[in-house]
């Protein structure tokens, strides 16, 4: 059976899009997407691309012409505006004016009878002034009167000059016929977040911490108090671990230990008691009238607050009278704990996804959310994500976004790599790394190209936490301050998106021997703090999130150019505007035990920089300044203060 219809125009390879359009990628406003596609035809017309871009939803498409490259490439791009979804589509069709503009003028030589290559000519042109509007559609028609006059008067030379005109060709680019092509279907979309999903600097804090009194429980108030330092250090979004109310059921003591003194405040992450559950406010941490305060202090900061959201239930929760079927049940009718061998977790219940009431128990799983932004909450920290199934987060995001586009989901999901790839598809705009384990100038050189350069950066945007509750890495451990000075400058120049978990500016690295966890861990006590304790690197955290916000660079995202070094203790890296009017390249010693030096090889022809050009090295860090010349530089880092370079490139 042959086909009735079908395109006469071939639409390849487009690009970006993810696993064949099902996913969207991934913007924030004001960005640009950068789309190219192979676009082709048999014969040999001249083609025409537009790329169509619309808000899902909105009846018309932004129009705007894509431009060929080599083999049969085809570009273009639009930028966004506004959050929520975005589609975008290809039209391609065969250009008729402009392969017969081709053609006749080809055919055009002295003597050559072309009369009959007029006459088509003639037909395409009516055909377009058919559509034009008032104005054009005059002068279209006057053009074509005068060039059937010259055809009858058999003067072809005239009739040539007008047809393929000036004047003509820029009113048929108006009113081309696009009935010979095809458009792409179905559309692609993207996802477009707030700037601060791409560039933020996260400090998480636990507010019953707050206190200035040893064994205090602290409060909202304490945690109101507080927050013009972290402000002043240039943290934009601090993230809260559950403030809900606590369990007592199993309650863990310190250091995680089984048995729980009457003092021991127990985990946050063991959620629910006779005050509430998961829409609760732990009383110990006051009353909503101190969170709203909270919430306000934030807002005149300038301070987005991200939270815990935890599917942890302790035993004491009210879901597990009203819900019991929400949980694991164990053959004796008893309700399994959470585990993570070796670890147990005997004071939290897991929720049960397979549960036979699905819609009950995730209706309230979005109520929890929505229940949150009402209160402020603008982000929210996913703990552990990959243990629950991925459709209902993609249900619960959209239904999330559906009322509130602007809200930021973040995966704290430390698992195998396919499945933190699809939970940032899906719907996650941020991620948990790797990073934190990436040590070795190989390691972090393949891991950042893997995120930054390949077709993980149209989807998934790495946040770089130098530490976590859960997580005090090695180097941490026995570096001392230079480590916790080199992993910072890692971690806020490699992303743009990083954080710290409070007790890093005092470079605390006291840890359970044998582990990456915390001795005293803040997870089951309180912890009291001097924030000018001598030896902390606030002013250097400081320095580093003002040079963030000075840097354009250093807002963007996406690849990452590592630089040659000859030492394999020197890690180079380069980051740069579009239009080159920012460029800042970041040299970090990884050896925070010994000094060392090495040669850089300096990439003058992405800078745009002459080869024998000189040129300025401005450490923002140091304010040292450096006159550089030619395609190498020599560097030389080393405990205890001078770990690293933020060099801005100026010009002379």
């Amino acid at each position: 059976m042959f086909p009735q219809d079908y395109p006469r125009v071939n639409i390849e390879a487009v690009k970006p899009q993810i696993d064949g359009g099902r996913y969207p990628i991934k913007r924030v406003i004001g960005e640009k997407v950068h789309v190219s596609a192979d676009i082709f035809k048999e014969g040999h017309d001249k083609l025409a691309a537009l790329l169509k871009v619309r808000k899902v939803g909105d009846k018309d498409w932004l129009e705007s012409p894509m431009t060929q490259g080599d083999n049969d490439q085809w570009h273009g791009e639009f930028t966004v505006t506004a959050i929520g979804r975005w589609e975008y589509t290809i039209e391609a069709y065969a250009e008729h004016y402009l392969s017969w503009v081709d053609e006749i003028t080809k055919k055009n030589l002295p003597g050559a009878n072309i009369g009959s290559e007029l006459l088509e000519g003639l037909a395409i042109i009516k055909k377009g002034a058919a559509k034009a509007q008032k104005d054009d559609r005059a002068r279209m028609e006057n053009i074509i009167a005068a060039l059937e006059g010259a055809l009858t008067a058999g003067e072809h030379a005239g009739a040539v000059e007008l047809g393929v005109g000036s004047v003509m060709r820029s009113l048929m680019a108006k009113y081309p016929d696009r009935g010979e092509g095809y458009q792409l279907t179905p559309s692609l979309q993207v996802m477009v977040n707030r700037p601060i999903t791409r560039f933020a600097a996260w400090y998480e804090f636990f507010p019953r911490s707050q206190s200035n009194t040893p064994y205090r429980h602290g409060t909202l108030q304490d945690s109101i108090r507080r927050l013009p330092a972290i402000k002043a250090m240039g943290f934009d979004v601090i993230y809260l671990p559950p403030i809900h109310p606590i369990g007592y059921a199993f309650r863990k003591g310190k250091n995680n230990s089984l048995t729980a003194l009457p003092d021991d405040v127990g985990s946050p992450w063991a959620i629910g008691n006779e005050h509430g559950g998961h829409t609760g406010l732990e009383p110990k941490l006051g009353t909503w009238a101190d969170w709203d305060q909270f919430v306000a202090t934030c807002r005149e900061l300038g301070i987005e607050i991200a939270l815990d959201y935890v599917m942890n239930c302790s035993p004491d929760h009210p879901y597990v009278a009203k819900h019991p079927d929400w949980f694991f049940h164990r053959p004796d009718g008893s309700i399994k704990y959470a585990e993570n061998p070796p670890k147990k977790y005997q004071d939290v219940y897991p929720l049960n996804f397979g549960t036979t009431d699905r819609a009950g128990l995730w209706q309230e799983m979005l109520h929890i959310f929505l229940f949150w932004i009402d209160k402020g909450v603008t982000t929210f920290r996913v703990d552990n994500p990959h243990t629950k199934p991925v459709p209902f987060w993609e249900w619960v995001i959209g239904e999330v976004h559906r009322v509130h586009p602007e809200v930021i989901f973040l995966s704290e999901a430390f698992t195998k790599p396919k499945m933190m790839r699809l939970l940032a598809k899906i719907g996650f705009a941020q991620s948990y790394t790797y990073f934190t384990w990436r040590n070795s100038k190989h390691e972090l050189t393949e891991y950042v190209s893997e995120l930054t350069g390949s077709e993980m950066k149209d989807y998934f945007t790495g946040n770089f936490f130098a530490n976590t509750p859960d997580i005090l890495p090695p180097i941490l451990q026995i570096g001392g301050r230079p480590a916790f000075i080199m992993r910072v400058v890692l971690a806020a120049t490699l992303s743009s998106v990083y954080g710290i978990y409070s007790g890093y500016e005092l470079c605390e690295n006291a840890a359970l021997p044998g582990k990456e966890e915390y001795l005293d861990s803040e997870k089951y006590e309180i912890r009291v703090r001097d924030w000018q304790a001598p030896g902390n690197i606030v002013d250097i955290i400081t320095r580093i999130n003002r040079i963030r916000r000075e840097s354009a660079a250093l807002q963007t995202y996406n690849d990452v150019h590592f630089l040659s070094v000859d030492n394999p203790q020197i890690i180079a890296y380069a980051k740069m505007t579009a239009d080159r009017s920012d460029i800042i390249i970041c040299v970090v010693n990884l050896d925070p035990f010994h000094k060392h030096s090495a040669t850089l090889q300096i990439p003058l022809d992405l800078f745009g920089i002459d080869y024998h050009e000189q040129y300025q090295a401005h450490d923002l860090l140091s304010d040292e300044r450096y006159r550089w010349w030619g395609p190498t530089a020599y560097v030389e880092l080393g405990p205890p203060e001078k770990m690293a370079h933020i060099i801005k490139i100026r010009r002379w």
